[in-house]
């Protein structure tokens, strides 16, 4: 039995007059301060700078969203939307924000719960939002002067949208109670946002790299647990010990991660993370923190457990790494964003024709209607990253898998190989081996700057790596 308190009980005692007169006196003042990092409300509102040039004239509107129930009163931890918090740096739930023309630009207004003091019910009655249930949170007139915004109760909103014009653009599907007071979904505003986060600015790129870095230090901590994982552990024990990492030094793991040992590293997605370590089998490690501004690493190293690859192993591991370095010397500003991607392909394309592992010549593999390799690596090479672990969905296929590098965009390049242990096409001594190296990268004036660095990429370098770590 859970000894977390039941959420309906304190509904009773709004009728206890008693309860009521004794629980609303004698409060001393409530920790309200905003848990901010310097620099974020300076960032966001250049972010609606960027967005208002892109909307003259128009109203835009936004939801920070809910928290998604888990099971029956409980919620999973809230995280506010992505275009929310990039625009505004408040993590709130059930907030909205309005950009309202205003001469060559808008006024930003952000609408938010106000907490509910002691002398009224919900203090002790709401054991969703109640203080008395969830501790002191930031009141308008804290996060005002944090963030630089005017803000307004949350209960004022209704006002502010409906019967006026402009007709308001706005993001819908993240709150309910914001698309009950505007119109059709505008799906361009959600476009229009991925594609001007395509490019990071300085303070966003400290806040990826601050993300890394924490990263560097989660995969150290898995390097150090390899031991308790093999006696028993398994791949849960490392899931637990990197999230620990993420949770100590950021908001958690940016996505769930993921770690595959044996024949679990080739599946691209194992999550479930509920099989042992072997002594003598690799370790594919996908992981990464998303720090409290909620921009996300997202790293793969994978090693021999015991610090020493077979040869089987070095092979497919030496010929991933080839095509890791081939697809980032394509990463540079001027360049198709496809070619980090067509590079890596063709050097894993000709070493599995090497292998004997492909049906005809490299050249008919890599034609759009052939694609034979991609059997042994289905996925894509990379993605933007930034707030969201595949940043920027939303935008357009001509500025994204269709357009060119710019500076500061920032991107991973992932190339694997992944021979299932039931795949009949590759011989015995590489199923079950699955390889995946990945980096994250800023794109520079002259090139790329590789932040993940810190972690060894070479067969060498990772296997030195894991004997210095491993406890």
């Amino acid at each position: 039995m859970s000894d977390r308190p039941a959420r309906r009980d304190p509904s009773k005692l709004v009728e206890a007059e008693g309860f009521r007169e004794f629980v609303r006196d004698d409060w001393g003042p409530a920790d309200r301060r905003v848990h901010g990092v310097d620099g974020a409300a300076e960032a966001a509102a250049a972010h609606r700078a960027r967005l208002s040039h892109e909307f003259p004239g128009k109203r835009i509107a936004l939801a920070a969203g809910h928290a998604p129930v888990r099971s029956n009163d409980f919620d999973y931890e809230f995280r506010a939307d992505s275009d929310f918090a990039w625009l505004t740096s408040c993590y709130a739930q059930a907030g909205v924000l309005v950009m309202t023309p205003s001469g060559g630009g808008h006024d930003a207004t952000l609408y938010l719960r106000e907490p509910a003091g002691p002398a009224e019910p919900d203090f002790f009655a709401n054991a969703r939002d109640g203080e008395l249930w969830i501790g002191a949170v930031p009141g308008l007139a804290e996060w005002s002067a944090a963030l630089g915004i005017e803000c307004r109760p949350l209960e004022e909103l209704p006002r502010a949208l409906r019967g006026q014009l402009p007709e308001v653009h706005a993001a819908k599907g993240v709150d309910p109670f914001l698309d009950s007071l505007v119109g059709a979904h505008s799906p361009d505003l959600r476009t229009t946002l991925a594609e001007l986060r395509r490019i990071k600015d300085d303070w966003e790129i400290a806040q990826l790299r601050a993300a890394v870095d924490a990263t560097t230090l989660g995969f150290e901590d898995v390097a150090r647990e390899l031991g308790t994982a093999v006696r028993g552990g398994g791949e849960r024990w490392l899931q637990g010990t990197f999230d620990r990492r993420a949770r100590a030094l950021g908001n958690g793991p940016g996505y769930l991660s993921i770690v595959a040992a044996a024949e679990h590293a080739p599946v691209l997605h194992w999550t479930r993370c509920d099989g042992p370590v072997p002594e003598d089998k690799l370790l594919l490690l996908d992981a990464g923190v998303e720090v409290s501004t909620l921009y996300t690493a997202d790293v793969t190293r994978t090693f021999p457990v015991s610090g020493e690859f077979t040869d089987a192993e070095r092979r497919v591991y030496d010929l991933v790494h080839e095509a890791h370095l081939a697809g980032m010397a394509e990463v540079r500003p001027g360049k198709e964003y496809r070619a980090f991607h067509n590079a890596a392909m063709r050097v894993l394309a000709q070493g599995l024709h090497d292998w004997g592992l492909l049906p005809g010549s490299v050249d008919k593999s890599l034609d759009p209607n052939g694609q034979h390799h991609r059997r042994y690596i289905v996925c894509g090479i990379g993605h933007f990253l930034g707030m969201d672990v595949h940043d920027c969905a939303r935008a357009r296929a001509e500025t994204y898998h269709e357009g060119v590098l710019e500076p500061g965009m920032a991107l991973t390049v992932e190339p694997g190989l992944y021979f299932h242990p039931n795949d009949l096409t590759v011989p015995p001594e590489l199923r079950g081996i699955g390889v995946r190296i990945e980096d994250d990268l800023v794109v520079t004036a002259t090139g790329a700057d590789v932040i993940s660095d810190a972690l060894p990429i070479t067969a060498d370098g990772i296997s030195e790596w894991v004997r210095a770590h491993r406890g």
